[in-house]
């Protein structure tokens, strides 16, 4: 058994639906401890089972090298969606079949930190600085994770050189796609107050419909822009819209719906917030809006070339450098040093019977230790 697939098994038997606290950071401390890393694990939030501030837990770990030297960082969650019905074999019981290893978290994303804990090994000490930057909170609310890490790094006067997340950026085969940047995220939710009343008396009411409505109407017919030399056009697209209304002849007191816009670098998540709150309450209503993110791009240089020809000695193929898909945990860290995602394929990251095939785990350790040798050979 490879060493990669062997820490992918033990990662994935140890249940971590999100928030994971516990075992499953037991499994990778001791993986990690007798590679020379000091780990350092802590919690937060309150506790509180169903809320936002549920309890998190998050790893650092690092293995120091010379003084001076540059600090890689390998960064990644431990947790993971919940399986839901109908799997082949139990999610959290890692199952070969054929060339595949089944289990919740085999490619989102346990299987790429195997493959990082796996490429250390081969990575001689003197040649730099490596830490894991490892939360339990990147597919939940991600209040207490990875932003948590960063006050911990910052408090402790550790600053990564250059960082490499472990998201499943590969889209037909492995190789094909890392991601250099990624598009902002705000959702905003919408409300307009009415007055409820019978459908026969509309004098005496408010209908928030047609409000609602003009609101909606205006802001699906924005063109945001045309997307720009390295991302694609910023969409808005509306999610929800409610009134709650049970009869048919009663005019509704309220009607509420939400938008959510994925955007470029044209736009931050302020200006658009504000777009939105403009234009509903010129038509009577209010807007909420919450920003997940902003967009980043790590521009195109000597950290995406190494990474790329890591991969391209290894898988045959030169990746296309992309900023599609959702948001990532690289929006945080984005703002402590340069950030770029590569991992195994993602086609069945979330679904059910996730499976990776288990040739590209051992691949993906060497292209990630071909990627620390040459992020550590890099000037910091």
């Amino acid at each position: 058994m490879s060493k990669a697939l062997d820490y992918a098994k033990g990662l994935i038997a140890a249940r971590s639906i999100t928030p994971a606290t516990g075992e499953v950071f037991d499994v990778m401390e001791a993986m990690l401890r007798p590679l020379g890393f000091d780990v350092h694990r802590f919690k937060r939030g309150d506790g509180e089972a169903g809320s936002d501030e549920e309890e998190v837990e998050n790893l650092f770990a690092i293995r120091r090298g010379p003084e001076g030297s540059t600090h890689f960082a390998f960064a990644g969650h431990l947790d993971v969606v919940p399986p839901g019905d109908g799997w082949e074999s139990d999610p959290f019981k890692p199952e070969e079949r054929g060339e595949l290893l089944y289990g919740r978290g085999a490619v989102d994303m346990k299987g790429s930190i195997a493959s990082m804990i796996a490429a250390v090994e081969h990575v001689p000490q003197d040649a730099g600085t490596i830490s894991f930057i490892i939360t339990g909170d990147e597919e939940g609310p991600a209040l207490h994770g990875t932003r948590a890490l960063i006050d911990y790094m910052a408090a402790e006067g550790i600053q990564p050189d250059l960082c490499l997340v472990g998201e499943p950026t590969s889209v037909h085969q492995l190789g094909d796609m890392m991601k250099i940047g990624r598009r902002g995220s705000v959702n905003i939710w919408l409300e307009v107050d009415g007055t409820q009343g019978h459908v026969a008396y509309p004098h005496l009411a408010d209908n928030p419909m047609p409000k609602m409505v003009a609101i909606l109407a205006e802001l699906d017919a924005l063109v945001l822009d045309e997307g720009t030399d390295w991302f694609q056009p910023s969409n808005l697209e509306i999610t929800e819209f409610n009134v709650a209304n049970k009869a048919h002849n009663v005019i509704p007191a309220k009607a509420t719906a939400r938008i959510s816009i994925r955007f470029n670098d044209t736009h931050s998540g302020a200006s658009l917030s504000e777009q939105v709150t403009a234009i509903a309450e010129k038509h009577g209503g209010t807007a909420r809006p919450v920003i997940s993110g902003e967009p980043f791009l790590t521009a195109p240089g000597a950290f995406s070339d190494m990474l790329a020809k890591a991969i391209e000695d290894e898988t045959g193929m030169a990746p296309e450098p992309s900023t599609t898909g959702g948001t990532s945990d690289a929006r945080f860290l984005r703002s402590v040093c340069p950030v770029i995602e590569f991992g195994l394929c993602n086609a069945t990251m979330h679904k059910r019977d996730e499976a990776v095939a288990m040739p590209d785990l051992d691949t993906l350790a060497r292209i990630y230790t071909k990627a620390a040798l040459g992020a550590l050979a890099l000037k910091p």
